[in-house]
């Protein structure tokens, strides 16, 4: 593998963490807001209950993207600084409201509803907004006036390729963030809790599978280098609807935890021919991952010192999952 590949993988891979751990800390937000009415199904108690501790375990990877995306990836970061600049702003303030409303959920007691609701609304907005990036990054949408680059909002917000990438993303946040909470609820033995998001995983799956379909098809008219390059990844697409089915049944017969699996690996194989399929790219037809590329001596001290950080963090955060889903007194609330 070359340095460049090395690099791209290593920012694939934080990208994909935060993409799963904040579809459902978003997710979660929502459900727990949709459920505020109805206490005796402690549907809400379970949402803020997985909200408490991880919400600021999934921010740490957005740090940890951007500065990836800074330091090995320069050359790519002001066309994606540039262009994303007011959509990355406003995800931004987002994210910084819900962040600020969750540190004093717990302490303003009268004001509980009213964060369920910013949390919700926020986890619904933020999503849909970031994975904007996609279609942007897929070309058609930059506009270059005497060598400065801008984004075509308009253009953008006007075409049916990104509403479906919305939708995708919408449906993901809602079928992941109610299959997790669905395992959490059967670990945590509260039968109407998991009854409830078993249901809303049910309703959402089919929806977000539906949607990448819409994806492909939309990508057909808007982007055809990538949907012929997708074509030839199609392998593993099929792969990943396999692993939607298994962990689609797994979720009929009772296995939340297999089916929670299972949808992470659908997401993994279905995202990897995302990627190959978008190689050499990271911005079409401008920036490659060559001429984004940092200096070799810069990155293999900065790769040395990420596999550094990365053997300091992994423990904690294993250790932390251990506890999360593991220990009957948080489980329990003991």
């Amino acid at each position: 593998m070359t340095d460049t590949v090395i690099a791209i993988t290593l920012l694939w891979i934080f990208v994909f963490i935060y993409a799963v751990a904040a579809s459902i800390d978003f997710g979660a937000g929502f459900w727990s807001m949709i459920y505020i009415s109805r206490p005796q199904t402690e549907v809400t108690n379970i949402a803020n209950r997985y909200l408490s501790p991880s919400w600021e375990v999934t921010n740490v990877f957005i740090v940890l993207i951007v500065v990836a995306l800074v330091s090995f990836f320069p050359g790519a970061t002001y066309t994606l600084g540039t262009v994303l600049l007011l959509p990355g702003s406003l995800v931004l303030l987002l994210l910084m409201f819900r962040s600020a409303f969750m540190v004093f959920s717990h302490s303003l007691e009268g004001f509980r509803k009213l964060l369920s609701i910013v949390s919700g609304i926020t986890g619904l907005f933020i999503p849909a907004l970031i994975i904007a990036v996609l279609p942007i990054s897929q070309g058609g949408f930059i506009q270059t006036v005497n060598g400065a680059e801008r984004l075509l909002m308009r253009k953008l917000f006007a075409s049916p390729s990104t509403y479906t990438y919305i939708a995708f993303a919408l449906g993901s946040t809602l079928f992941l963030s109610s299959l997790l909470l669905a395992d959490y609820s059967k670990v945590s033995e509260k039968s109407a809790a998991y009854s409830i998001y078993r249901k809303g995983a049910l309703a959402a799956g089919p929806i977000s599978l539906l949607s990448a379909i819409l994806i492909l098809v939309a990508m057909k008219f808007s982007s055809p280098w990538l949907y012929t390059n997708l074509i030839r990844h199609s392998a593993w697409l099929i792969a990943s609807i396999a692993a939607f089915t298994v962990g689609y049944i797994t979720l009929l017969i009772g296995k939340p935890r297999l089916s929670v699996v299972s949808a992470i690996v659908q997401y993994l194989l279905a995202s990897y021919a995302y990627g190959a399929s978008h190689m050499p790219y990271i911005v079409y037809p401008t920036v490659t991952i060559q001429s984004g590329f940092t200096h070799p001596e810069t990155f293999r001290a900065l790769f040395a010192s990420y596999i550094v950080g990365f053997l300091i963090l992994a423990p904690g955060f294993i250790y932390f999952w251990r506890m999360f889903m593991k220990d009957r007194r948080y489980l329990k609330q003991q």
